[in-house]
């Protein structure tokens, strides 16, 4: 009798979507095709005086109570990053590196089920290849949403991506970001065709039919002097120091992580319930959102990525279209999979 099929114990992928941190330069607007000669966003610390704003406990509401408490100043340090004065845009630009291998665990203890694995992930590729995923990929790019905040507010976005061979520019497209609506995947007119360029760049590299590294730079016009916004460092361990923010930097020049890039640029999933009202979410094997403090694909009901993995590899119990889309996009991501012991 053969043996049953289980899942492996340890199961690992790599990610297939590899960004880079993305570093900020300042300069001008109209000087967007000299920006190799762009001054390097810099990082420094501002102390500030706050008051008492934070919600009261009922006992702390009496009135002499709270006039005491604002009496005492909220002094703050924290890290600031902005523009000079004399520079009216933002630069930011990353490198994307774009692996073949998808499904191929980096690690798996059971050779029968790496099997498996491999051939459901062959017959998907065989029936839809990675044309969906990879538009929505280079939707990210074009939107500019790896932008996060520095993306609110500005008055022109213009994204630059090119595909990189032998250290050249072999081709190479300019998006309107602001053309691009977040909440909708799909590009506007005027760019659906660069969009879809784009996109078959990205899913020749998932593919391993292609060597796929993209270079990206997005021109954020916010205004001279502006504050802009790289990643906040998060330190559990703060010793000696008083600062109530850390910024990340790379060398001394402002950034922002590459988990945080790679976050926005597999924003694709429109496929768990309550999708139409909350619109795309970052590919999570439970959909979780923390900002939002929800998890969208609850396993009870089966709508998360183990139950649909495992359905689709043990069971043989194929998933809706969509729900596909979704176990092969968390392939993607990477992780570790593995059966709890």
């Amino acid at each position: 009798m053969p043996t049953e099929l289980k899942t492996a114990s340890v199961l690992a992928f790599e990610r297939k979507l590899d960004p880079s941190d993305a570093l900020f330069l300042a300069g001008q607007w109209s000087q967007r095709s000299a920006s190799a000669t762009w001054k390097s966003v810099t990082i420094r610390e501002k102390s500030v005086r706050g008051t008492i704003s934070n919600r009261l406990k009922a006992k702390d509401q009496d009135a002499a109570k709270l006039d005491a408490a604002i009496e005492s100043p909220n002094l703050q340090t924290v890290d600031v990053a902005t523009l000079p004065a004399d520079a009216d845009t933002l630069a930011v630009r990353f490198t994307l590196r774009v692996l073949g291998g998808t499904g191929a665990p980096s690690a798996c203890n059971e050779a029968s089920y790496r099997t498996k694995l491999l051939a459901t992930v062959d017959a998907y590729r065989q029936a839809q290849g990675f044309g969906e995923l990879a538009r929505r990929y280079a939707a990210n790019l074009a939107n500019g949403r790896f932008l996060w905040r520095n993306r609110v507010g500005a008055e022109q976005i213009e994204v630059h991506v090119a595909k990189l061979e032998d250290g050249q520019e072999a081709r190479s497209w300019r998006f309107d970001a602001l053309a691009h609506k977040l909440p909708d995947l799909s590009a506007p007119a005027v760019e659906t065709a660069a969009v879809a360029e784009l996109g078959d760049v990205i899913a020749a590299g998932l593919a391993g039919n292609a060597h796929a590294l993209l270079k990206v730079t997005a021109y954020v016009r916010v205004g001279a002097g502006q504050e802009v916004f790289p990643s906040q460092e998060l330190i559990l361990d703060k010793g000696p120091s008083k600062k109530s923010r850390t910024l990340y930097q790379v060398d001394g020049v402002a950034a922002i992580h590459s988990q945080k890039i790679g976050n926005a640029l597999r924003t694709i999933d429109t496929w768990y319930p309550g999708a139409a009202e909350n619109g795309p979410i970052a590919v999570e094997p439970y959909g979780s959102v923390t900002t939002q403090g929800r998890a969208w694909r609850q396993p009870k009901e089966r709508q998360d990525f183990y139950s649909l993995l495992d359905g689709w590899v043990l069971k043989d119990k194929v998933p809706e279209l969509p729900q596909q889309h979704f176990v092969i996009a968390t392939l993607i991501r990477g992780g570790v999979f593995g059966e709890a012991g």
